[in-house]
């Protein structure tokens, strides 16, 4: 008699903490730029499979891609509010913390292995540190961006033929700064605009790495792919301050274990699908420009660069390029 009533109360105290766990689960919003076929998309995917597991399902991730919560910043402020939690971010948070205009910084890196190198060094956890205190979001992992390469109808091969292009850029001073020096007349819009703007020929041109540029299809509407690399850079999958620090503790530690696994699928495929978009592109139709001046571009574009930054900008735009 006595097993049977210690069964029973056993099975009441588990339904009971179940629905405690119920009522207590937590829903995060997780809204980036990309669409689902992106690496990005499908890494966010994989993070919040290892949220789930991780925490028991205490932890859900309701991923919003193609700006369906609204456009960079704005899901920024959002976060900050309260009412997102997640998204995609590299030097747009400059708005709130200046050294993160270093994430993006026109040719500020001299190659990928340089710039993991920066992420991982006292540089990369000085930008992080000032993200966590001015913009209030947590960088969780990063994902590798491809060099940023300007896309056209006309080929683009030194600083000369970008003079008086409509050139779509994103919120980014340091960008603008950079192709107005060149000569190029920058309209910031968003991402998910650009596509109809090259189509309907308000612009004349825009910049994004291979990946994205295959992604968002904008091999419909440009004929060229111009090598300038003007920029390498990374963007960082960033969780709200506030949001992270209401978990208890065991579930913080979850949370950035998931993380560490989603870092290394980022990389993992990063390094297996970019090669493959520059041939996609050429199937498609678009033209490689590869004899591209990058010296010169190179030249205009860094002493732009050093007129606009801060002396602390500027000092750690020096610490970057003298990093072995």
């Amino acid at each position: 008699m006595r097993w049977f009533f210690l069964i029973v109360f056993l099975t009441l105290f588990s339904a009971v903490m179940l629905s405690a766990l119920v009522e207590a689960k937590v829903v995060w919003k997780f809204g980036h730029l990309v669409n689902e076929e992106h690496m990005w998309h499908r890494t966010a995917v994989k993070f919040a499979e290892l949220v789930r597991e991780k925490t028991n399902g205490a932890i859900e991730i309701a991923i919003y891609p193609n700006e369906q919560l609204g456009k960079e910043i704005e899901v920024l402020t959002m976060i900050q509010a309260g009412t997102a939690d997640l998204t995609i971010s590299g030097e747009s948070m400059q708005n709130w913390a200046p050294k993160a205009a270093l994430i993006a910084a026109p040719y500020a890196f001299k190659s990928i292995d340089h710039m993991i190198r920066a992420i991982n060094s006292d540089i990369g956890h000085e930008i992080r540190q000032e993200i966590i205190e001015k913009v209030g979001v947590i960088p969780l992992y990063y994902h590798i961006r491809a060099p940023r390469n300007l896309t056209s109808n006309k080929p683009v091969s030194k600083p000369e033929d970008a003079r008086g292009l409509r050139l779509r850029l994103p919120n980014v001073p340091l960008f603008v700064e950079a192709w107005k020096a060149v000569g190029a007349s920058p309209q910031v819009m968003a991402f998910s605009e650009v596509f109809t703007a090259l189509q309907q020929g308000v612009i004349d041109a825009q910049e994004n790495p291979y990946d994205l540029i295959y992604n968002a299809s904008f091999y419909e509407v440009q004929k060229y792919v111009n090598e300038t690399e003007h920029v390498i850079g990374w963007v960082w999958v960033v969780l709200g301050k506030k949001q992270f620090e209401s978990l208890p503790k065991e579930l913080q530690d979850a949370v950035l274990a998931a993380a560490q696994e989603a870092q290394k699928y980022a990389d993992l495929l990063f390094w297996q699908e970019m090669p493959t978009f520059k041939q996609k592109l050429i199937e498609k139709g678009m033209m490689i420009n590869s004899d591209v001046d990058k010296e010169a571009f190179r030249k205009i574009m860094s002493e732009a660069v050093e007129r606009v930054l801060t002396p602390e900008q500027a000092d750690l735009y020096r610490r970057i390029q003298e990093l072995e």
